[in-house]
């Protein structure tokens, strides 16, 4: 071949992820992480994490997993014994009853969402989101094949989806309501009576089944209790799938742990799907997970109650600023305030804010606050602070988001 140079074609994305990027949430971190190697204070309220460390018994449950040589592939959907404690958790919060082969474990909730997408959804199937969403929900459809089908939820229906709004989205082409409640990224929340409207649509319209992501449901304030959707109306259940997991309730959001909880014949094409990609989850946090979820509980009361009262700081603290309003969320550990009274004005710099995306970018460049925008869930002009940060931390951000906002001419 001698000098013959060899010609390559371009790299070309395959055409299902085409117009998918890196959500905007990590592209935010990355750039935050640049500047405070830069050496500015940067302070981060973006992340959807607890601030708090997994308590010891959890860490102890796995390095006695370690140590006892619990190291190898396990059932691919989670080992009979997490699925035990599963299945017991499920009874003992929530009064479902989950046989072993209903339930299925994965590399976070997130992966237990993909998978049953994957399973189900042929191209052109239908997806209804709540809107504002997790920007995930809508590419994990999109990466499926199916059709993300956004609904509104107004402010002043408290973010909550309307049950005519949903009954007027669905179409026979609907295969799935997609509900997360508390929800990331407003933090509203359904009661028992909120919740019952929609049920009884999705009742009307037996090729729709329900997902309910309640991955903050150990986060619902004020005392109210909280219910998820096969619990409230049983004749449900046969066609929900249940979503949960440790990374919230527990902080272990890097352990990599979320379950579900559906019918059988869903569970197992779910299988397939994880058989052919991660197989099991890590079996040292398949361990941890046994420990969260059977071990003491008394953290989770005591971590609710400080978010409580982060909420409350915040949204005082964002109510008092002339241009921002902020509704206060129900659970979860975010605000998702309005910044729609700043539009139009200008930085000191002379640039226009002309969106929530400047907003954020005004916070960032020039004060040294993170914070996500709402466009990015779907809702504007909105921005999302999570509260899962410091005290300290949450006081200086907000004494610098009331600073850029009188700056503002």
């Amino acid at each position: 071949m001698g000098g013959e140079s060899i010609s390559e074609a371009p790299f070309r994305r395959a055409q299902r992820i085409a117009s998918i990027q890196i959500s905007e949430i990590l592209r935010i971190a990355a750039v935050c992480a640049q500047r405070r190697k830069e050496g500015h204070p940067t302070i981060v309220l973006g992340a959807g994490e607890p601030d708090f460390d997994t308590p010891e018994h959890i860490k102890d449950a796995a390095i006695r997993a370690i140590r006892a040589g619990q190291t190898k592939y396990t059932v691919l959907d989670g080992s009979a014994e997490l699925k035990a404690a599963i299945s017991a958790k499920f009874k003992r919060e929530n009064q479902l009853d989950y046989a072993i082969n209903e339930i299925t474990a994965g590399a976070g909730a997130k992966q237990v969402m993909h998978n049953a997408f994957m399973a189900t959804l042929d191209p052109g199937d239908e997806v209804i989101l709540a809107s504002p969403y997790w920007t995930s929900y809508a590419d994990m459809v999109l990466i499926a094949g199916g059709r993300p089908v956004p609904v509104s939820c107004l402010e002043e229906n408290g973010f909550r989806l309307d049950a005519a709004d949903l009954e007027a989205a669905i179409t026979p082409r609907t295969r799935w309501l997609l509900l997360n409640s508390p929800s990331n990224p407003t933090g509203s929340a359904y009661t028992a009576q909120q919740l019952r409207p929609i049920l009884e649509v999705l009742s009307r319209h037996p090729h729709v089944w329900l997902m309910s992501d309640d991955i903050y449901e150990h986060l619902f304030y004020d005392d109210v209790p909280f219910v998820t959707a096969a619990q409230l109306e049983p004749a449900l259940k046969s066609r929900t799938l249940t979503v949960n997991g440790v990374s919230k309730a527990y902080a272990m959001t890097g352990w990599r742990v979320g379950y579900g909880g559906g019918p059988s014949a869903l569970i197992a094409a779910m299988a397939v799907v994880q058989s052919q990609s991660t197989s099991n989850p890590s079996s040292i946090s398949q361990a941890a997970a046994i420990e969260a979820l059977t071990g003491p509980q008394d953290m989770v009361a005591q971590w609710r109650h400080a978010f409580q009262r982060r909420r409350d700081f915040v949204v005082r603290r964002l109510n008092a600023i002339e241009g921002i309003s902020c509704r206060r969320p129900e659970g979860a550990f975010y605000t998702f305030a309005s910044c729609a009274a700043l539009i139009g004005r200008r930085t000191p710099t002379g640039t226009v804010i002309d969106g929530d995306s400047a907003f954020c970018r005004y916070l960032l460049d020039a004060h040294d606050v993170a914070v996500v925008p709402g466009s990015c869930f779907g809702a504007a002009p909105y921005f999302r602070i999570s509260y899962s940060a410091s005290d300290a931390d949450l006081r200086e951000a907000c004494d610098r988001i009331a600073t850029a906002c009188k700056a503002l001419q």
